[in-house]
C-alpha cells in the first residue's frame, strides 16, 4: 500500500506497526523516527498542501481531528474522493484501538494485536506500581502559557499522571482540553509543574517564566522548584511513545519506585 500521514502522531502508529517501508508522504511536524525526514513533506498538519498529497496517489491517508481546524483536511480529502481513515484519540485506549484500526486497513491485524497487548501490558504494569504509592503530588500540566490550556479529565495526560503516582490538578473537569488563567491555577497550589508547551522545543522552555508569574512565588511548586520542562513529543502526541513519556516522568516523581528507562522505546515492540 501506499500510505500518507498527515499528523506526527498517525506516523508514529505507522511506525510502530512496521509500515514505514510503506510511508511515501508525511506532514512537516512528523520527525520520528529518523528515517521520516527521507520522506516527502506536505505542509503543516494544520495546512496540508492537498495537491501535493494527491500526486502521491496515497491507498489509504491517515488523517486526524486531534487539533481544532483540521477538519479543512477532511474537507478536501472528500472533494477530491481520497481514500482516508481519521484517528482522534483522547484517552490510552483510544490509541490502543486506533492500533488495532489502522492494521485492520493496511493488512497487518495479527502485529496490530501484538502491539496492542505489549502496550497494555505496559499500562498494567504502572497500575499496579501506582496502588503502592500513598503520597501522590498534585500535578499542573501547562500546554500553552498565553492563554493558558491544560489537560483535563478526559486526556491521556490525566491518565498518565495517574500512572505515575500523581494526580492532575484538572482531573475533575469532564474535557480533554480546559481554557483557565493564572489565578485558578494559583489557587490549585500544585506540588508539581510539567511545561509541555505543544511545538515548542524542551530546552526553550525556560522555568523563570512561570516563576515570574504573579503571585505564583507562594506555589508549592514553585516554592520547592518542581518545575519540570519536558518533551512535548512524549507527551502531547496521542501514540505509542507516550508510555515513554510515562515511564521518563514516572520515575521524575517517584525514583524509589519505578525503573529508570534510559532507551527510547520501552515498549519493545517498534521498528523490527
Amino acid at each position: 500500500m501506499r500510505l500518507v500521514s498527515i499528523c506526527p502522531s498517525n506516523t508514529e502508529l505507522v511506525a510502530y506497526l512496521g509500515l514505514m517501508d510503506q510511508l511515501v508522504g508525511v506532514d512537516q511536524w512528523s520527525d520520528w523516527p529518523e528515517e521520516v525526514k527521507d520522506l516527502p513533506q506536505l505542509g503543516p498538519d494544520l495546512s496540508i498542501d492537498m495537491d501535493e498529497v494527491e500526486k502521491l496517489k496515497p491507498d489509504l491517508v491517515l488523517a486526524s481531528l486531534s487539533v481544532p481546524g483540521m477538519e479543512k483536511n477532511i474537507d478536501e480529502l472528500n472533494k477530491r474522493n481520497l481514500p482516508y481513515i481519521i484517528l482522534n484519540p483522547n484517552s490510552l485506549e483510544d490509541i490502543a484501538k486506533d492500533l488495532l484500526k489502522v492494521g485492520e486497513h493496511t493488512g497487518v491485524s495479527e502485529r496490530a494485536d501484538r502491539v496492542v497487548n505489549q502496550f497494555r501490558n505496559l499500562i498494567q504494569e504502572y497500575e499496579e506500581l501506582a496502588e503502592t504509592i500513598e503520597d501522590k503530588p498534585r500535578v499542573y500540566w501547562e500546554w500553552w502559557p498565553k492563554p493558558i490550556f491544560t489537560p483535563g479529565g478526559t486526556n491521556w495526560l490525566t491518565e498518565i499522571t495517574r500512572l505515575a503516582g500523581a494526580e492532575n490538578v484538572y482531573s475533575h473537569k469532564n474535557q480533554a482540553s480546559i481554557q483557565t488563567e493564572w489565578d485558578e491555577v494559583l489557587g490549585k497550589n500544585p506540588d508539581v509543574i510539567c511545561m509541555a508547551w505543544v511545538g515548542v522545543a524542551e530546552k526553550k522552555m525556560k522555568p523563570e517564566l512561570i516563576q515570574k508569574r504573579p503571585g505564583w512565588e507562594q506555589m508549592r511548586a514553585v516554592r520547592h522548584n518542581r518545575i519540570y520542562p519536558l518533551e512535548e513529543a512524549l507527551f502531547c502526541r496521542p501514540s505509542p511513545r507516550l508510555l515513554y513519556g510515562l515511564q521518563k516522568l514516572a520515575y521524575l516523581l517517584h525514583p524509589t519506585v519505578y525503573p529508570n528507562v534510559e532507551e527510547e522505546d520501552p515498549i519493545q515492540f517498534s521498528l523490527k
